[in-house]
């Protein structure tokens, strides 16, 4: 049972686009921070982005700085991912993750290399990039 739904992905050509959303399931997503993470088969869990309760701070991976844009709407309660100008090495399952932060840090990026503090995670969803 996964609280964050995930949806998006899939198989795109190089350089195409995509984007996932997360949306969570029975909660409002308001007071967490939400980071994106990837993991490529036989590689670590990877964050690549995150985003503050607030939407006011981002934060992004060298992989993919300039490349994809996190971005959030409370008022849909959904977290998204706009992936552009995809690469082979981009392909991986991504998850989305949901972290409280305290009640004065809704202007913090959540931790993209402490996967373990997350409180909440998505169901994973593969996005494959090749010709």
């Amino acid at each position: 049972q996964y609280n964050l739904v995930q949806s998006g992905g899939g198989l795109v050509q190089p350089g195409g686009s995509l984007q996932l959303s997360c949306v969570p399931s029975g909660f409002a997503l308001d007071y967490y921070a939400v980071g994106w993470f990837r993991q490529a088969p036989g590689k670590e869990r990877e964050g690549i982005s995150g985003i503050s309760s607030s939407g006011a701070v981002t934060n992004y991976a060298d992989s993919v700085k300039g490349r994809f844009t996190i971005s959030r709407d409370n008022a849909k309660n959904t977290v998204y991912l706009q992936m552009n100008n995809l690469k082979p090495t981009d392909t991986a399952v991504y998850y989305c993750g949901a972290v409280v932060l305290g009640p004065t840090a809704e202007n913090r990026a959540p931790p993209l290399d402490m996967p373990g503090e997350y409180d909440y995670w998505g169901q994973g969803t593969q996005v494959f990039v090749s010709s």
